[in-house]
C-alpha cells in the first residue's frame, strides 16, 4: 500500500527520489522518508510525519549530491504515523525500506531483543533491518546472501529496497506478494512499487516475481530467486508516458482521470470487435470457444469499486449468456470452500492488479483447479502474469484514489465478455450482436455529453454539500452503480453515504428520511421506471430531497425530483456506463467544496497490497 523507489545511477539520487516519491503519492502515505550514501560512504536517513514536501527543511535547503538512495511513502500499519515509526528503518549500518506485513514478527522480535537488538519503532519492519544485520554481520558476505538469510526467517508479505554502509553503491530488492519492479536507463538503475515513480527516466522494466530479487549496481544489475538461481527476465516496454500521469490542466487527479473516460472507453473497445458481423475477438480474452463452452458456472471476484462491477458484469453475463453468475468480496471469498471445478470459470477483477486479497482468492481458485482470468488495467502486474487469460482494459495510469475511468472500462470488458459467451452460447443471435456492439461503440460520445452537463451538476452539489448522511437507491443492473455512487460519496467527502436496492428502502433505510434529507435515485426510463417512481413518491411523502439521475427526454421526471440529471438514452446493459459518471462528479464536488483532499483521501490507498 506504500510506495517505494531506489535508484543508483549518474543523477542526484535524492532528487530522483523525491520525485520519485511525489509521483507515487497517489498510493496514499501518512509518513515519508529518504536514506542516501554521504560524501564517506555513511547512511544519511530524513523521515518525518506528514507529506513528501515537509522531508525538504529536512535536507537543509540543499539537496546532497549523492548517486544511491532509497525512499518510502508509508501507509500505518503496525504503529500510528509518526517519525519513529516512518521508514527507511536502520540498523547500524543496514538500512531499509518495506511494504507489506510480517505475520511473525512479535516472535522475532523476542528472539532478537534477546539477542541484544534494541527496537526504536512499533512496526513490524525493525524486525527485517535487525534480521539482515545480524546475518551480515555474524558471517563474511555480501549484502544479498545476508539478505536471503533473513528472508528465510520471515513469515509474511513484503516487497524491500535494502542498503549496507559496507557495500556502499548497492541496492538489493525483493519481494513476496506485494509488488517491486524494476527500471532500466541509460547507465541509471531504479526499483519500485509502481512504474509511475521512474516513468520520466525510464520505459523498460522487469517486473519480480514472488521470491525473485534484484542487486543493483552502477555497473549494472542481477536478478537471481531467493535460492540463489540466476535468471535472466525479458525486459518489458511500456507505453505510457509521464504526461500520461500528470494533472493536464485539471486541479485534480480524480477531476481529470473522470474526463478521460470517453478516451479510456474507446481505448479499451478498439480492436476488440467486428461490429459488422457481431464477433468479438476472443483472443483477447485468451480463452477458447471450446472451454467457454462448456463453462456452467462463473465465479466473478474483487474488491472496492471492482466488486460493483463484478455485479454489474453478473447481470450482463446471465442476461446475455444465460449462464449462471456468483459474485464475491475477495477478502471473504479467500476463506471459505467455494465449490468450483474444472467447469467453473474464475474471473478476478483489479486495477492493479497486486490487491492483496483478490490474488489470494485468485490462487486459492487455482488450487482448487479452476481455470482463471483476470480483467486488469497494469500490463505485467501479478494479478495478470499468474492468470490463465488477462483481459487488459485500457485505463492508462489512474493517479486518484478514487477509481473512476478503471471502473467503467472494467465494466466495458465484461460486456464484450458477456457478448463473447452469449455467441458462443447461442444465446445472442449475430444481429442481436451487431446491436449490441453498436451501442457499445456510441458510448464514449455519450459520456462526452454526460460530461458536457458538469456545471449543472456541480450546482446540485452545492446544494447538498453540507448534508452528513444520504442514500443511494437503484434496480436491477443499476443497483450496483448505486452502491458505487455511495462508496464514491464517502471516499471523497467524508459524508456517510448508503447504497440500497429502491424496493428494499421500506424494509429498513426509510425510517432515515426526514425533511431534505438527500436520496438519490437511479430512474432511467426502463423497464422498473414505474417501480422506481413510486419509490421516489415514498420519499416524497416524507419531504425527502430527491435527486433523480435519468434519461434525455424523460422530462416527467421533474414532477417527482428537486433535482434532474439527464443521460442520453441507451441500451440497459450498457447504461450503467453512463449513470455512474453524474455520480462520480457528484462526489468529486462535494468533495472540493468540503475541502477534502479528493486524489488522497484520509486512511485510504490506491492499491491494498496488504490483507
Amino acid at each position: 500500500m506504500c510506495g517505494i523507489i531506489g535508484y543508483i545511477g549518474k543523477s542526484n539520487a535524492v532528487t530522483v527520489i523525491l520525485d520519485g516519491l511525489k509521483r507515487l503519492e497517489y498510493r496514499g502515505y501518512d509518513s515519508a522518508g529518504i536514506a542516501f550514501f554521504t560524501d564517506n560512504n555513511r547512511i544519511a536517513v530524513r523521515r518525518c510525519k506528514g507529506k513528501i514536501n515537509d522531508l525538504y527543511p529536512m535536507l537543509m535547503q540543499q539537496i546532497p549530491q549523492t548517486h544511491t538512495a532509497i525512499g518510502h511513502t508509508r501507509w500505518a500499519t503496525h504503529g500510528r504515523p509518526s517519525e519513529e515509526n516512518a521508514h527507511p528503518h536502520r540498523s547500524n549500518g543496514i538500512v531499509l525500506v518495506h511494504n507489506g506485513i510480517i505475520e511473525n514478527y512479535l516472535q522475532l522480535k523476542k528472539e532478537l531483543e534477546k539477542e541484544g537488538y534494541n527496537f526504536t519503532s512499533e512496526t513490524d519492519t525493525e524486525v527485517m533491518c535487525h534480521l539482515i544485520h545480524k546475518y551480515s554481520s555474524s558471517y563474511d558476505i555480501p549484502l544479498e546472501e545476508a539478505v536471503r538469510r533473513a528472508m528465510k526467517d520471515i513469515r509474511g508479505a513484503y516487497a524491500i529496497a535494502v542498503m549496507s554502509e559496507k557495500e556502499p553503491g548497492k541496492i538489493v530488492g525483493v519481494r513476496r506478494d506485494s509488488p517491486l519492479v524494476v527500471g532500466l536507463g541509460d547507465g541509471e538503475f531504479f526499483v519500485a512499487s509502481d512504474i509511475p515513480a521512474f516513468l520520466s527516466y525510464s520505459r523498460d522494466v522487469i517486473f519480480l516475481n514472488d521470491d525473485e530479487m534484484v542487486v543493483m549496481t552502477d555497473s549494472g544489475i542481477t536478478i537471481s530467486t531467493l535460492d540463489g538461481t540466476t535468471l535472466q527476465k525479458d525486459v518489458m516496454s511500456i507505453s505510457w508516458n509521464s504526461s500520461m500521469a500528470e494533472k493536464g490542466g485539471y486541479r485534480h487527479f480524480m477531476l481529470k482521470e473522470i474526463f478521460e473516460q470517453p478516451r479510456a472507453i474507446a481505448d479499451t473497445i478498439t480492436g476488440r470487435l467486428h461490429p459488422e458481423t457481431g464477433e468479438i475477438n476472443l483472443e483477447e480474452f485468451h480463452l477458447t470457444p471450446d472451454y467457454l463452452k462448456d463453462i456452467k458456472k462463473i465465479f466473478i471476484v474483487a474488491c472496492g469499486t471492482s466488486w460493483h462491477a463484478a455485479m454489474v458484469g453478473k447481470y450482463m453475463i446471465e442476461e446475455l449468456a444465460r449462464v449462471p453468475v456468483e459474485v464475491d468480496i475477495a477478502s471473504e471469498f479467500r476463506y471459505r470452500n467455494p465449490l468450483l471445478g474444472s467447469k467453473t470459470l474464475f474471473i478476478a477483477i483489479t486495477q492493479s492488479g497486486e490487491t492483496a486479497d483478490t490474488l489470494a482468492a485468485q490462487r486459492h481458485a487455482k488450487q482448487l483447479g479452476t481455470k482463471v482470468m483476470s480483467i486488469c488495467n497494469v500490463i505485467g502486474s501479478t494479478a495478470s502474469r499468474e492468470a490463465d487469460a488477462v483481459f487488459y482494459t485500457r485505463s492508462g495510469p489512474e493517479i486518484g484514489v478514487a477509481s473512476t475511468k478503471a471502473f467503467t472500462t472494467q465494466l466495458v470488458g465484461l460486456f464484450l465478455f458477456a457478448i463473447a459467451l452469449g455467441r458462443i452460447n447461442n444465446v445472442v443471435s449475430k444481429e442481436q450482436a451487431k446491436k449490441l456492439l453498436s451501442e457499445l461503440l456510441m458510448i464514449p460520445d455519450k459520456v462526452e455529453t454526460v460530461l458536457s452537463n458538469d456545471s449543472e451538476i456541480e450546482k446540485i452539489a452545492k446544494e447538498s454539500f453540507k448534508k452528513d448522511s444520504s442514500l443511494y437507491l437503484g434496480r436491477g443492473i443499476n443497483y450496483p452503480i448505486a452502491m458505487e455512487g455511495a462508496l464514491k460519496l464517502k471516499e471523497i467527502s467524508y459524508i456517510h453515504a448508503e447504497a440500497y436496492p429502491a424496493g428494499e428502502m421500506k424494509h429498513g433505510p426509510i425510517a432515515l428520511v426526514e425533511e431534505d434529507f438527500p436520496v438519490l435515485f437511479l430512474a432511467p426510463k426502463d423497464r422498473l421506471y414505474e417501480k422506481v417512481i413510486s419509490n421516489i413518491q415514498e420519499i416524497r411523502s416524507r419531504s425527502g430531497k430527491i435527486i433523480a439521475v435519468t434519461t434525455e427526454g424523460n422530462t416527467n421526471i421533474t414532477d417527482f425530483s428537486d433535482y434532474s440529471i439527464y443521460v442520453p438514452e441507451a441500451d440497459p446493459l450498457v447504461l450503467p456506463i453512463l449513470l455512474v459518471v453524474p455520480l462520480q462528479l457528484i462526489a468529486y464536488h462535494i468533495g472540493v467544496l468540503r475541502g477534502c483532499d479528493v486524489d488522497q483521501p484520509r486512511n485510504l490507498a490506491k492499491s491494498v497490497t496488504v490483507e
